[in-house]
């Protein structure tokens, strides 16, 4: 995949905002402190009066976007993941979740690939979080077209959702003039019959690239984007483990409560078949170059052969 083109998701986020903000009137971007890395300055430049800067004080950034869904805008409340789910937690749980209000939340810099800013701004957690509130939706887009596709459904749709953007670029697997976003479906990127793969986020492209080596070995699998987390799509998570018997999840997430304990939680109710998980170990990340620590941690294609292989060994 050297020669395909590249592109973080958190910049697909800004771009995205700005590039609707003419077709809907009641979109208002906010942000704390951070927006020229959650790429909200783009907004922020082309529609100034409809830009707010709440500082560093998150929990505040969504009170007030609580405030804003509930005099009938459409809030998008932007920061990093580590804050957006976890310093400001309990106000996404009081005052958007159980007052089920329009707030849309988006997220950057979340997972390893962060990179060098360490364990403290690498949000492992954030899907397990915001997968547990009632009433909130949870988007995590693999590219740029999936994430610009993303934003415009979350506008369109009425209740809170949280959006995970990443930091390091990845690349572009959709075509913009044929991609349709469709809500609470898993996509089919690549078919199989010896093994599932289940990825999200940038995952999606290393699984992808895994498929691809795998039948060049004589090894079938298929691989499934996954880019919403809650709702999940049970249908094609079934369809799936009745066809090919064993599922393997990636993500650049704790293994606890993200896509791999959703798919996990789905196949053990209502069709039980293996599910091996690939992502964060129950562990804190730490400092260092994006790609070599998803290399470190086994967030990479070659790990997920591996896994492949030994899961079809057993």
């Amino acid at each position: 995949m050297a020669d395909v083109k590249k592109k973080a998701t958190r910049e697909s986020y800004g771009e995205a905002l700005t590039e609707l903000a003419e077709k809907y009137p009641n979109l208002v971007v906010l942000d704390a402190d951070l927006a020229a890395a959650t790429k909200t300055a783009i907004f922020k430049k082309a529609y100034p009066e409809r830009f707010f800067d709440c500082g560093i004080a998150e929990a505040n950034m969504m009170g007030v976007a609580a405030g804003l869904a509930a005099s009938g805008m459409i809030p998008f409340a932007s920061t990093f993941a580590m804050f957006a789910a976890g310093r400001a937690y309990e106000i996404v749980r009081n005052s958007i979740g159980y007052p089920n209000l329009n707030v849309k939340i988006g997220a950057t810099h979340a997972g390893i690939s962060v990179g060098e800013d360490g364990a403290t701004h690498q949000c492992n957690e954030d899907i397990a979080l915001m997968r547990t509130i009632p009433n909130m939706t949870v988007i995590v887009p693999c590219d740029d077209v999936e994430a610009k596709a993303a934003v415009e459904a979350a506008i369109q749709y009425q209740g809170p959702v949280y959006m995970r953007f990443g930091r390091l670029a990845v690349p572009i697997l959709n075509q913009a003039e044929n991609y349709k976003f469709q809500w609470g479906k898993g996509v089919t990127l690549r078919d199989g019959e010896d093994i599932t793969i289940i990825a999200t986020g940038l995952m999606v492209a290393e699984a992808v690239q895994a498929s691809d080596v795998l039948k060049e070995q004589g090894i079938s699998a298929r691989v499934i984007n996954m880019h919403t987390i809650k709702p999940i799509d049970e249908e094609i998570i079934c369809k799936s483990a009745r066809e090919t018997g064993k599922i393997i999840t990636v993500e650049e997430h704790s293994i606890i409560g993200g896509l791999g304990s959703a798919v996990a939680e789905c196949v053990c109710q209502n069709c039980p078949v293996p599910v091996f998980r690939i992502g964060v170990n129950d562990v804190f990340g730490y400092s260092g170059p994006a790609v070599d620590l998803l290399k470190e941690f086994g967030l990479c294609s070659e790990n997920i052969i591996a896994t492949v292989k030994k899961v079809l060994n057993k």
